[in-house]
């Protein structure tokens, strides 16, 4: 009777350590999709999308005409981190979309959306007295991140 007792017992035990096993097998890497904005080559802002708020601002009043801003979006699910059908869009503060950049999907390493800060310039001044941010979206985050807020 004793030794039917420990048979069960040690076959639950087992199972339960097996079944536990094959559960935690399967899960994924979890972890936070990330930014990085340059302005050219200089990090300007780097932030991880759900960490505490912070004033996401990005200030072009000292870049020059021929700079380029270079937006990197990294997914945490998805292997090379890079999203498709991406796209950075300039909304103004009711949501409005002002211009909508599109890029083709990410090859290799290169995860480089490039904007040129010339036509940010212009959208700021005919749309002066209006709050202006970036958002980024892809097939992945279709409905989009805030990036940033353009600040004059």
């Amino acid at each position: 009777m004793a030794q039917i007792k420990f048979h069960q017992t040690f076959i639950r035990v087992f199972t339960l350590i097996t079944l536990c096993i094959a559960a935690f097998s399967f899960t994924t890497k979890f972890g936070l999709d990330s930014f990085a904005i340059y302005l050219n080559d200089k990090l300007v802002l780097k932030q991880s999308v759900n960490q505490p708020l912070s004033l996401r601002g990005l200030q072009l009043s000292k870049a020059k005409e021929n700079d380029l801003l270079h937006i990197n979006y990294t997914h945490c699910t998805i292997k090379g981190g890079a999203g498709t059908a991406r796209s950075i869009i300039l909304k103004d503060e009711t949501g409005n979309v002002i211009k909508k950049w599109t890029f083709a999907d990410a090859t290799g390493s290169d995860l480089n959306m490039a904007i040129a800060v010339t036509e940010l310039l212009e959208l700021e001044k005919t749309h002066a007295k209006k709050e202006l941010s970036l958002h980024y979206t892809s097939r992945e985050l279709p409905r989009g991140e805030m990036l940033s807020m353009l600040l004059r």
